[in-house]
């Protein structure tokens, strides 16, 4: 069998010999179609493009995608052509979690702000939603969910609409996949409207798809102070982004929400698991993530111990100074754990 990977997904050397008689890595925007013409199976991230131009011709069957998103999948050509393919939801939901947490921390030191008391308004509660109410809770917030597709199923009891949200919200974080037809559109969701339409002046948090914002609706809404702050992991036109909104905002980073260790194994994983399913394949591997370099954090308090453990200004930093360098960034990310790979001490 033979399997092309993305070059940048981590923990696989190793662990795909077992399962693979050929093995050929490439960067992500390098697929083509010569390339994937005699491969069985591919293993992705968002940077390939798997559609008719790339697969046609191929004998490739089975497409894994190491990533929670799967709009760079071409479903519907994918099941006229006998492909199977396989996302990984959930992989890096703690990681986005981690990185809410983290901005939240940061925007109430820069902003001499509490967030105990205030009202934060999720849209989206899947995998990474979810976690995120969690981490409010934890901080003493009030958490307000709207999620269309869920209410739709379990009823609106536990659910409110995105015109309350507008209305009475301090923070607004955005956790859908992007659809860009039909009934739950997400697709510039977040446009002048409604921007237009909120009461508060929130934070406004993006770590789901940069489509999701319209970006010129964004930058209005700083302008014009209908929002506070903004915290955007993801951009329209990546890599292209837009250089006026990175300026403009109080944290910016290059697509990394997601990138903890801990999840990038997830993800490596659960992509070699669904391989393994779908060829009848028994998989003899492990795959954990690298140990940190310093995994005892001595600390004043709990707040301080999670910004030494990730603390998003960093990042931001980086991406500010050379916006030229997103992919850089990105690909090379330096290596992130979460809190359960560390013991925390506090100073007395």
């Amino acid at each position: 069998m033979k399997i092309i990977i993305d070059n940048k997904i981590p923990y696989i050397k190793e662990a795909v010999q077992s399962i693979a008689d050929e093995v050929v890595y490439a960067p992500g925007k390098d697929f083509t179609p010569e390339l994937v013409r005699d491969a069985d199976a591919l293993i992705v991230r968002t940077r390939t493009h798997c559609n008719r131009e790339l697969l046609e011709g191929s004998r490739v069957k089975f497409i894994a995608t190491a990533t929670i998103g799967f709009d760079h999948i071409d479903t519907e050509y994918c099941k006229q052509a006998g492909i199977e393919w396989t996302n990984a939801p959930g992989c890096n939901s703690a990681s986005v979690a981690q990185y809410v947490q983290a901005s939240l921390l940061v925007w109430k030191s820069m902003r001499n702000k509490k967030l105990e008391g205030l009202t934060i308004g999720i849209i989206g509660v899947g995998n990474v939603g979810s976690k995120v109410a969690k981490v409010a809770k934890d901080f003493g917030m009030r958490v307000l969910l709207n999620d269309l597709p869920r209410e739709e199923k379990e009823g609106n009891r536990f659910f409110t609409s995105l015109n309350e949200i507008a209305e009475e919200c301090d923070i607004i974080t955005f956790h859908v996949p992007l659809y860009k037809e039909g009934k739950y559109r997400t697709f510039h969701l977040a446009d002048t409207n409604f921007f237009r339409s909120l009461k508060r002046k929130p934070v406004i948090i993006n770590t789901s798809r940069g489509e999701v914002i319209e970006t010129g609706a964004l930058l209005e809404a700083l302008d014009n102070k209908s929002i506070s702050d903004a915290i955007i992991d993801v951009w329209e036109h990546e890599p292209e982004i837009n250089l006026e909104l990175l300026k403009k905002v109080i944290i910016g980073t290059p697509h990394i929400a997601g990138y903890s260790a801990d999840g990038k194994a997830n993800a490596t994983r659960m992509s070699l698991d669904a391989i393994c399913r779908f060829f009848r394949i028994e998989g003899d591997y492990e795959i954990h993530a690298p140990i940190p370099n310093s995994p005892v954090i001595h600390a004043e308090n709990y707040e301080n111990a999670l910004l030494q453990i990730y603390n998003p200004a960093e990042d931001s930093d980086r991406l500010k100074n050379q916006p030229e360098l997103f992919e850089t960034l990105r690909g090379d990310y330096p290596l992130r754990r979460e809190e359960q790979a560390y013991i925390i001490k506090y100073k007395e």
